[in-house]
């Protein structure tokens, strides 16, 4: 019964055992990640980089923007590419690749326009961080494709994941504009943000990130996609908590009603 409301929304699940087997790994690591997060084992950058540790202050580490230009460029690439290199296909195939080309192009122009990073990323979550947005991509690229020959899931989702898609985009890119603008040219401290939905959860950038992952998969409707969009869920569900019990450790005024990621909620 299950299977039956689900295939009205998606594709049958695909004949590859890779594509099955990094689904699943997808959504466990993930929401092993995130659980790590919440636990306090972050991945190390940005605030969370670990500053009074003396083997992780030996471990190689390069600056925040080229980290985070690493770690966004090969996924890039992979949507560039498969727009260039991969024939036409048909409406959906399209829109994902753009959606995909454009969410990377769009952090890539964040990391050298917008953001001002006062830490450093330690090389081994830029390489981690990298190769699973690449992976993530070039799979659900690869994915899609493969459901070129099949028939279409009879409820059509890729118009609302466009819809979804924008309003991610574009509220993330509004609150790290935000964020950008909390500091004054030269400063590196940090500042509790409170304007847009700061007032509400600490992290409105990463809740507009899910938005927007949540688009592509519905643009896409692959169980591959769903996977990734669960597998970014519960990793920025641990991120956002961990960065909110941050601020309430460096902050003694800061508000007890900022929630972390869902207004009221969580």
């Amino acid at each position: 019964m299950l299977v039956s409301v689900l295939l009205k929304f998606l594709y049958p699940p695909p004949v590859s055992v890779v594509i099955t087997a990094m689904s699943v790994i997808n959504v466990l690591s993930m929401s092993n990640a995130g659980w790590m997060e919440a636990k306090g084992k972050n991945m190390q950058y940005s605030k969370l980089l670990r500053l009074d540790d003396d083997k992780a202050k030996e471990k190689p580490r390069v600056s925040g923007k080229v980290g985070m230009i690493a770690v966004y460029t090969p996924a890039f690439l992979a949507g560039v590419v498969s727009l260039v290199a991969l024939p036409l296909g048909d409406l959906r195939f399209t829109l994902l690749r753009g959606a995909i080309t454009t969410h990377f192009f769009k952090r890539l122009v964040e990391v050298l326009f917008v953001h001002k990073y006062s830490s450093m990323m330690e090389t081994e979550a830029m390489f981690v961080i990298s190769t699973g947005y690449f992976l993530s991509s070039a799979t659900m690229i690869y994915n899609q494709q493969l459901m070129l020959q099949l028939q279409e899931p009879s409820i059509d989702l890729k118009y609302i994941g466009v819809a979804l898609f924008l309003v991610g985009i574009g509220g993330n890119f509004y609150h790290h504009f935000l964020l950008s603008k909390l500091r004054s040219k030269g400063e590196k401290q940090y500042k509790i943000p409170q304007d847009g939905l700061f007032s509400l959860v600490i992290c409105p950038h990463y809740l507009f990130e899910i938005i927007g992952f949540w688009g592509i998969s519905c643009i896409s409707q692959t169980v591959f996609s769903v996977s990734v969009g669960l597998s970014t869920t519960f990793y920025l569900m641990g991120r956002s908590y961990a960065t909110r019990r941050w601020y309430q450790s460096k902050f003694e005024d800061f508000p007890k009603d900022v929630k972390a990621l869902i207004p009221f909620i969580f």
